[in-house]
């Protein structure tokens, strides 16, 4: 659900920017002080990135020729909270913008607001009513996050609706229920894999998880130090990039499916099949465009190669943004 240049207008994308510096701001002084006493909190946040990065890579097929993508911000406020979130999302945003073309430059603030934010700030407090509301235990913890990962990706895709109609891109009563209409088939796939990644969270290493969640007894496991649990997030990160990525799904992704059946894809200044010549683009600087390594012929060997490479360079630019934000040498 990445929004391109050129699907928002410039005032929509500059109140996005400033809605969303203020709330990464906030996120990072909370943080601050929520993670000062715990050590490997920098590379815990930077591995989270690293795997949602490289989730990302892998879309799965909905029907009628479209495809959907983890989004994330769910699993990422289960594990470190609505700031924390809002912080791993951003750092995923930012490298995919810049390094890999994905997501618009001019419109980095409304996609940080609509999937870092909505997804993971606003979705939390839901969350952790829905989990007040169920009984203790394990499978209560998981409808609650299932549930909460679905409404994630339907409040992401609202907002967005919302955003195109407002820069008159689409309108409303024709993107919104369309928007709407696809994700929250998406947000389906987006609850399995939430479940999926926090069950296994919950039966290796159920310290991690917080104390909100009610599982088993939870209260009484000692804490742990997370590097084990670092090093083998970062290692199941790079073999689901490298291995996951070649099999992705070749059909559009939810947004790009609306904007095709409704005829504004030539509003993209971005790669795409009505694309404006390359000379509009806000940026033409990515280092891997589309995840791929352009010097390898293959195609599944390029993807792999890319997310791979582009895995270890999330973790790396996570780690250090993520250092110099909030301060921590470790």
């Amino acid at each position: 659900m990445h929004i391109p240049d050129g699907f928002v207008s410039w005032i929509i994308n500059a109140i996005a920017m400033i809605l969303s510096v203020g709330v990464l701001g906030f996120s990072v002084w909370h943080v601050k002080r929520e993670f000062q006493d715990r050590l490997f909190a920098v590379p815990l946040l930077a591995t989270v990135a690293a795997f949602v990065f490289a989730a990302q890579l892998v879309s799965f097929p909905i029907g009628e020729g479209t495809s959907g993508h983890f989004l994330g911000a769910v699993t990422a406020a289960a594990l470190l909270g609505p700031w924390g979130a809002c912080i791993v999302i951003s750092v995923v945003l930012v490298a995919q913008g810049l390094i890999f073309g994905d997501g618009g430059i001019s419109a980095l603030g409304s996609n940080i607001l609509n999937m870092g934010i909505i997804g993971g700030v606003v979705t939390y407090p839901i969350m952790r009513w829905l989990r007040g509301l169920l009984p203790d235990g394990r499978r209560g913890y998981l409808i609650s996050v299932a549930v909460a990962g679905w409404l994630s990706v339907v409040l992401t895709s609202s907002a967005c609706a919302l955003e195109l109609a407002a820069s008159g891109t689409s309108p409303l009563m024709v993107v919104f229920p369309a928007m709407v209409g696809i994700h929250a088939i998406i947000g389906i796939g987006e609850a399995i894999i939430t479940v999926a990644v926090l069950s296994s969270i919950v039966s290796a290493r159920p310290d991690i998880i917080p104390l909100w969640s009610k599982v088993s007894d939870n209260g009484k496991i000692a804490y742990r130090s997370p590097l084990k649990l670092i090093y083998v997030g970062l290692v199941l990160a790079l073999a689901l990039a490298m291995f996951g990525s070649p099999f992705e799904s070749k059909y559009p992704d939810g947004l790009e499916k609306v904007a095709v059946d409704n005829g504004f894809i030539q509003a993209a200044t971005d790669d795409g099949p009505e694309a404006v010549p390359d000379e509009d683009l806000v940026w033409d600087g990515a280092l891997l465009p589309d995840y791929k390594v352009d010097a390898i012929k293959s195609e599944k060997i390029s993807a792999s190669l890319g997310g791979l490479i582009g895995t270890i360079i999330v973790f790396g630019f996570g780690f250090s943004a993520i250092r110099i934000m909030v301060g921590k040498k470790v």
